[in-house]
């Protein structure tokens, strides 16, 4: 059975709130200096940006909807009742945010009783907004937006935030080895890349979190493309995260994994 179209109002409210968070991380951005982070204890950094917006992204979504639960990167889960769960990643890309890199992004999505249904990323320091809901389509700055129909290996490009992250050497090698055209214009940017038709594809690899691609697991559908985790299944927690146009889908897997 077909999961029933999100609500629109719903997708509009995760836009405005969204907005408001990443226009607060611009306070800290806008300095143009090294902005001071604290290490966690997986070794990524924080900063006083990413803490504040999540904090305003869970009080205002506490005040909208006091029964839905509540995922973020920097606080512990909240649960609900409501059967719907808002997932937050205040700042992805911390580590371009704090060397004064602008691509990085402000991401919300909510997911319901039918699996994801609301998708926003926010780029704050770019103007940049992609949105989705499940069944009404993809919109980047409001107007729609789609993947490209490229289907030539060599014509494609294939985004990932840095090849530190990737699993193994022989993945690094075969990606290299690849007529595929590798940058790492990437964090949420590159997600946002491949929903507006300006990249192919974007992996990011076995131990990203929830809330690093909860929103892409709608708006990459809604523009066109396809999502998959390393073996084209429905991703999971602990595997590799793939988006694509669609038409160069498998072509990675096999490139990149071997599959």
């Amino acid at each position: 059975m077909q999961a029933p179209d999100a609500d629109q109002s719903l997708v509009d409210m995760a836009v405005e709130l969204a907005t408001g968070a990443g226009a607060l991380t611009r306070k800290w951005f806008d300095r143009r200096t090294a902005v001071e982070f604290d290490t966690k204890a997986d070794g990524t950094p924080v900063t006083e940006a990413d803490k504040a917006a999540e904090r305003y992204l869970r009080e205002q979504i506490t005040l909208a909807f006091p029964t839905d639960a509540i995922i973020g990167e920097e606080e512990e889960d909240r649960e609900g009742t409501s059967g719907r769960t808002w997932i937050i990643d205040p700042i992805d890309g911390t580590k371009s945010f704090t060397h004064g890199v602008p691509l990085y992004g402000t991401l919300l999505a909510v997911r319901d009783e039918h699996g994801p249904c609301v998708g926003v990323i926010v780029m704050p320091a770019l103007d940049e907004v992609v949105a989705a809901g499940r069944g009404l389509g993809c919109t980047h700055n409001g107007r729609e937006c789609s993947v490209n129909d490229t289907a030539d290996m060599s014509s494609s490009y294939l985004m990932t935030s840095g090849f530190e992250f990737w699993p193994d050497r022989d993945t690094r090698s075969r990606a290299l080895a690849s007529d595929l055209t590798i940058r790492t214009w990437a964090d949420a940017y590159g997600y946002v890349l491949v929903a507006t038709g300006r990249a192919e594809a974007m992996m990011d690899p076995a131990g990203v979190k929830v809330w690093d691609i909860a929103p892409m697991q709608v708006i990459i559908p809604e523009a066109g493309g396809t999502v998959s985790d390393e073996n084209g299944e429905e991703w999971s927690e602990g595997r590799s995260f793939l988006a694509s146009n669609g038409h160069v889908h498998d072509a990675v897997l096999k490139t990149v994994f071997d599959k």
